[in-house]
């Protein structure tokens, strides 16, 4: 039986969610099927930043970064349990870039966007009168502090992908989409699951938001004829123990003139990143290479005091960005803007090329807009108007882990945090009626129990220790070794 829907997305990443989410909403029936795990590749990869993207006032993109900087706003609005503000400090070294220079960027940086509403505004500050200035080396004196915000990158995508299952999509992962063909009234598709069944559905339009697959997918899947081509670019990070002990993040300058971040992460570690090298590999497996791990080495060397080495770090990862090729020499001066191309010979066809993070709210809303008058449906956007994503009804964390401190005091302190940062007011669901601590069900180690286990495999698509262990949560970067085979032995148990 073939299953008959308005709209289909294909790819599971920031995009394609932020586009399931925002068509459902407008009443359009919406299926999204992804061929991993919900980000599991570009998305979960990031620099997990909430940013305008200051470096971006050099390459003159005022638009681009106006309208990541209002997304800002909105996006800490939507999701204040897994999108935090955060400071940034940019020790000034005048040979790299003169005062002035920075102070007039970051004023631009403050009132682009329609203006700072609730971070506060930049200044200059001296290093030897404040805590941020004690990690550093000290030839740095002066720098500057301005406002961005962090987010867990995964989790921003799998928040989407559930409130668009509430609202009535069906979200199909370890779903291949096998083949797409054009007909008169729709696309015929044939999508495969991972035990090798197959379905067939009629959409009325479909939604290439496959990331760096995009291109791929026109050539092979849907076989239709297009004129972009994506630059692939690999980003890196390296985790180590933590820098420093001040929640303040660092952007630091660098000789080539790129930037370099190291941020507060999962409160033991600090992330550094990110590097930019041309990809011609496959997309899926990215890694990072020897050279850039010392890149960074040597990066936050220049800065910190205490210097690390490549037998310092803790974790990596690498994630390829598919960014428009705009024929730029230099890999990190490519745009990071987006474009959305609607093929409209036959049924309806929205190709996404590019992107980041930070739009992809106004990325989605610009594609549902764009299809919405082609499938008959008018109601107005409405993601950037008050809706929170699940869990994020509630902005006051604080008040939030009280209430369940005192509700629950039997329930560790360490644990009660990361759920609150976590799950936010759907932490009450992943507890359930449990009363005591043995209610939690195995623990696995790292403060990871059964009964937190359950509830991602029931409402968060997860399936492998992967899943919750790097994607779901962070908590590979504690768990032993054993741990992670009896989580994966009780997932595979309770299919």
């Amino acid at each position: 039986m073939t299953e008959r829907i308005d709209l289909l997305v294909v790819g599971g990443g920031i995009n394609g969610a932020g586009i399931a989410r925002d068509a459902v909403g407008r009443g359009l029936s919406v299926w999204l099927c992804e061929q991993d795990d919900l980000a599991a590749h570009t998305s979960s990869a990031s620099t997990k930043l909430i940013h305008g993207g200051l470096r971006y006032l050099e390459q003159f993109e005022f638009a681009l970064v106006g309208k990541a900087l209002a997304e800002r706003e909105v996006l800490l609005r939507a999701a204040p349990h897994i999108i935090w503000p955060l400071r940034f400090v940019l020790p000034h070294q005048p040979h790299l870039r003169p005062a002035w220079m920075i102070r007039l960027g970051l004023f631009l940086y403050d009132h682009l966007g329609r203006g700072r509403r609730t971070l506060p505004g930049s200044r200059r500050i001296k290093f030897r009168q404040h805590a941020v200035g004690r990690p550093l080396r000290e030839e740095f004196n002066t720098g500057f502090v301005y406002s961005d915000a962090w987010v867990q990158d995964a989790r921003l995508v799998v928040l989407n992908a559930m409130d668009a299952a509430q609202r009535g999509a069906r979200i199909l992962t370890h779903t291949r989409c096998q083949h797409a063909l054009r007909v008169a009234d729709g696309w015929q598709v044939q999508l495969q699951m991972q035990d090798g069944s197959q379905i067939e559905v009629h959409a009325r339009a479909l939604v290439n938001a496959t990331g760096p697959w995009a291109v791929s997918f026109l050539d092979e899947v849907a076989q239709i004829g297009h004129d972009h081509s994506l630059r692939l670019v690999k980003g890196s990070h390296i985790v180590v123990p933590r820098l420093f002990d001040h929640s303040y993040a660092y952007i630091f300058q660098q000789p080539d003139r790129r930037i370099v971040f190291a941020i507060p992460y999962e409160r033991d570690f600090t992330l550094i990143g990110t590097t930019d090298v041309e990809y011609h590999a496959d997309p899926a497996k990215p890694h990072i290479a020897a050279d850039e791990t010392v890149y960074l080495c040597e990066a936050a060397n220049r800065y910190f005091k205490r210097t690390i080495a490549p037998a310092d770090v803790a974790w990596s990862y690498s994630g390829v960005r598919p960014l428009l090729d705009d024929e730029h020499g230099n890999a990190s001066e490519v745009t990071r803007d987006y474009l959305l191309e609607l093929d409209e010979h036959g049924a309806p066809l929205l190709n996404v090329f590019g992107g980041k993070l930070t739009t992809y709210r106004k990325l989605a809303e610009e594609a549902v807009d764009r299809l919405a008058p082609l499938l008959g449906v008018h109601q107005p956007d409405w993601t950037g108007k008050g809706h929170p994503l699940p869990g994020g009804d509630d902005g006051d964390l604080p008040k939030l882990l009280m209430q369940l401190q005192v509700s629950q005091p039997w329930l560790p302190s360490d644990l009660a945090w990361r759920w609150i940062h976590t799950y936010g007011t759907r932490t009450a669901e992943v507890l359930g009626d449990t009363g005591d601590l043995d209610g939690l069900g195995e623990h696995f180690g790292a403060g990871l129990y059964g009964i937190e286990v359950d509830y991602l495999r029931r409402r968060e698509w997860a399936t492998t220790a992967e899943d919750v262990l790097w994607r779901r949560t962070k908590l590979g970067l504690r768990i032993d070794p054993s741990g992670v085979s009896r989580l994966q032995a009780y997932l595979s148990a309770n299919k």
